[in-house]
C-alpha cells in the first residue's frame, strides 16, 4: 500500500493512528516537518502538534497533508476525467472537456479490450491524476475497490436496445 493510502486509512481509524502513520510517512518520504509543512502550505507548528502531540487536524489541513503525500508519491492530482472503454466506444466520445461550475475538466481516454485491461487502465488513470473514472458496469464494482477516485458507470440504454434489435435481425438469417 502506498503512503497516501496508508495515511488515508489511518485518518479514518483514529487520531492516534493518523499521528503514528504521518510520522512514519514523513520518515519514508524523507522530509522534515519544516519541508513537509512548506509543501503542504500548513504551519510547521501544526504538523509538529499532529505528529508529536494529541492534536487532530482540521479537514482542510488533512486535505493538504494528503495532497502533499500524494504528490510525494508521484501521484499529482490532475484536472481530467478518465473514460475507460473499448476503442470503438471511445471513438463515439465527442466531448473533450466537461463544464463543472465555472471551470472545465478535460476528458482523457483509456482504451481497454478486457476486464483486466480496464482495471489496469483505472489504476494508471488514478496515478496519472484522474479526478474520476467513467467505465462499463461490468468492471465498475471492481474498479471501485482498487482506486480512490469516484467511479461513474456508463449506462448504454439506447445502444443495448440497438444491440438486441441487431441480434434479433441476425437470428432470423
Amino acid at each position: 500500500m502506498d503512503n497516501y493510502r496508508r495515511l488515508l486509512s489511518a485518518s479514518m481509524q483514529s487520531d492516534d493512528a493518523l499521528r503514528k502513520e504521518l510520522a512514519e510517512v514523513l520518515e519514508v518520504i524523507g522530509l522534515t516537518v519544516q519541508e513537509f509543512s512548506r509543501r503542504a502550505g500548513v504551519s510547521p507548528s501544526t504538523i509538529y502538534k499532529i505528529v508529536n502531540e494529541d492534536r487532530a487536524p482540521s479537514l482542510d489541513v488533512l486535505r493538504r497533508i494528503l495532497s502533499t503525500v500524494r504528490e510525494a508519491d508521484g501521484r499529482k492530482a490532475g484536472k481530467f476525467i478518465a473514460v475507460i472503454a473499448a476503442r470503438h466506444v471511445l471513438e463515439e466520445v465527442v466531448e473533450r472537456s466537461v463544464q463543472i461550475g465555472n471551470g472545465s475538466v478535460r476528458v482523457r481516454e483509456y482504451p481497454a479490450s478486457t476486464v483486466e485491461d480496464a482495471i489496469v487502465a483505472a489504476i494508471r488513470a488514478e496515478r496519472d491524476g484522474a479526478i474520476a473514472v467513467v467505465c462499463a458496469p461490468i468492471v465498475s464494482y471492481t474498479i471501485e475497490k482498487v482506486v480512490d477516485v469516484p467511479i461513474a458507470t456508463i449506462m448504454p440504454r439506447d445502444s443495448v436496445t440497438e444491440a438486441i434489435r441487431l441480434a434479433a435481425r441476425k437470428s432470423r438469417n
